[in-house]
């Protein structure tokens, strides 16, 4: 038994094969985890019903295992349904789980969603957790950096 809080096998294999400039994709409810990501990036399907199991308890789980150098979020839009004039609720609790468990300072990286997309299809995406998060923009991309 690991004493780490974190047991799930898949996403520990997955953060053990990646490296320094490596990116986890921490996918909420709504992202199309099988086709718009790198094909080549592990998928953890951890998304079981609605809320459980939700975006921020898997960021706090990866910020405990591994240093993170930058973080990408997907960035409202700018019209339409689901547009937004303030930062989406959710930020401020990655904000908080990056500095208390991550030690993070740096800002979110605010990304349009075709920007976002881009971002997660390219050769450096390892893995992605398919989360079942119902809050809307709660997609965060992690690259993760070197240990000191």
């Amino acid at each position: 038994m690991l004493r780490s809080k974190l047991l799930h096998p898949e996403i520990l294999g997955g953060l053990a094969s990646a490296g320094h400039l490596a990116k986890v994709l921490i996918a909420d409810g709504n992202y199309p985890s099988s086709t718009k990501p790198n094909p080549r990036a592990k998928i953890v399907w951890a998304n079981f019903t609605p809320g459980i199991v939700d975006a921020c308890t898997i960021l706090r789980l990866i910020c405990g295992l591994v240093p993170i150098e930058t973080v990408e979020v997907m960035a409202p839009a700018r019209s339409g349904m689901y547009a937004m004039d303030h930062d989406p609720p959710i930020w401020e609790e990655f904000r908080k789980i990056l500095r208390q468990d991550a030690g993070f300072r740096g800002e979110l990286v605010q990304l349009q969603k075709p920007e976002f997309n881009l971002q997660a299809q390219t050769e450096d995406l390892a893995l992605i957790v398919a989360t079942a998060e119902t809050q809307i923009y709660a997609n965060i991309l992690l690259t993760i950096g070197v240990v000191q």
